[in-house]
């Protein structure tokens, strides 16, 4: 096992493309972290250095205390997990685990030990005589997966391993991971573009855009506490839904203002924004997360009520998810436009509704029991503790510790 430490890494590729820019991150010794974010945002490329597949134009990485940027890949003591299984197919499975070792000149009696302990940790021995063309979609990935284990390395690297696979099984294979880890507690790395994969597996994520990290922390508190526009709509589904509003000071508390609709902000919540009250009598973006709100009628938590026709409604068992247009226009800044040109990329995002260009597009997420459909009026009842409050400029989420530090 090992630490592994970025430090202002740069890949800059000829013309003068910076696919990662001055990237510090501290992966520590037995962490699962994941590296997450839009397509391009660079997270296989600095996976890639990691491993020594790419070259480092800048910065300094090192593993478990040794600086590698100069070291080749058999150099490094890491493993690696494709997306793409990169089985051998003229061989059993029990051969695709063994092979790297006998390059190696590994003993025989230890190829043995390790492919057989990685078999019985995966669930592998019924298939270990089998070829890949003979397995299913998820025991190839396990067999990938065997294949790294048994270098005993002190990292493992996986680039999106699960992305080929159905959603189903997608779900039992990221439970299989955390089992994974935990039983070998070995650092890990994972790279995937698809966030509620990379909430569920990391002890820590690092959202990643245009190169920069944005954010590295654990999953509830990037959930809760995002430091900017970008990270609060990439975190989260339903995403986070954006509105330009006017707040105002109201006491001891504030109001929020924009359509035809009125938030009352208390006072606690206001001094839980340090810096907020310099925002009065001004617009900043205002953040809703769906889960804050419920049909008034269910609602377990008093806040401000929003009267709305609901225009589409998914029912899916545990909750009803409404879609609704608020009389305000979407929100134009650099990060929504970066989150909505990912959006358009994701072929599962089938929620979009046609509204006029003077609209926004709102989810809500309601008690199961609520009785609103489509074309019904309701009350949503909106939970104001958790509001998110963004500067409507740098998109820095207002009074969030990392940006209060840097203004000070």
């Amino acid at each position: 096992m090992a630490e592994i430490v970025l430090e202002g890494v740069d890949k800059i590729y000829t013309g003068g493309v910076k696919a990662v820019d001055g990237l510090n991150l501290e992966i520590a010794d037995g962490e699962f972290m994941v590296l997450v974010g839009p397509s391009g945002c660079g997270k296989s490329t600095a996976l890639r250095m990691i491993a020594g597949l790419e070259e480092i134009s800048g910065g300094t990485l090192s593993i478990g205390g040794r600086v590698v940027n100069d070291l080749p890949p058999k150099s490094r003591d890491i493993a690696m997990v494709f997306q793409n299984y990169a089985l051998y197919p003229h061989m059993t499975v029990e051969q695709n685990l063994a092979f790297g070792l006998k390059l190696r000149k590994t003993p025989k009696p230890e190829i043995e030990r390790r492919v057989k302990e990685a078999a019985a940790m995966l669930g592998l021995e019924p298939y270990l005589k089998r070829k890949p063309a003979a397995l299913s979609g998820g025991q190839r990935q396990r067999v990938a997966m065997g294949r790294a284990i048994v270098r005993e390395p002190q990292a493992f690297l996986m680039d999106e391993p699960l992305s080929n696979l159905d959603a189903k099984l997608r779900v039992q294979m990221r439970a299989s991971l955390n089992q994974l880890h935990d039983r070998l507690g070995v650092t890990t790395i994972y790279v995937t573009h698809d966030q509620i994969e990379a909430m569920t597996l990391g002890d820590r994520v690092a959202v990643l855009k245009d190169g920069q990290l944005q954010q590295v922390d654990t999953p509830k508190n990037l959930f809760d506490h995002p430091v900017n526009l970008f990270v609060a709509g990439f975190i989260g589904s339903p995403a986070m839904n954006f509105v330009t509003a006017r707040i105002d000071g109201d006491g001891d508390g504030a109001v929020l203002s924009f359509a035809d609709h009125t938030l009352q902000v208390g006072a606690e919540s206001v001094q839980d924004h340090p810096g907020l009250r310099d925002y009065f009598g001004k617009e900043i973006i205002l953040g809703i997360r769906p889960s804050d709100f419920d049909d008034a009628e269910f609602a377990a938590h008093n806040g401000s009520t929003m009267n709305i026709v609901a225009n589409v409604t998914e029912e899916i068992g545990t909750e009803i998810n409404v879609i609704f247009g608020v009389d305000a226009p979407p929100v134009q800044h650099e990060a929504t436009a970066a989150l909505a040109a990912d959006a358009a990329g994701d072929e599962e995002d089938e929620t979009g509704i046609p509204l006029s260009g003077d609209q926004s597009v709102f989810t809500a997420r309601v008690n199961p029991r609520s009785a609103v459909r489509p074309g019904h009026e309701i009350a949503l009842t909106v939970d104001t503790r958790r509001l998110h409050y963004f500067d409507i400029e740098s998109g820095l989420a207002i009074g969030h510790p990392a940006n209060v530090k840097a203004s000070v």
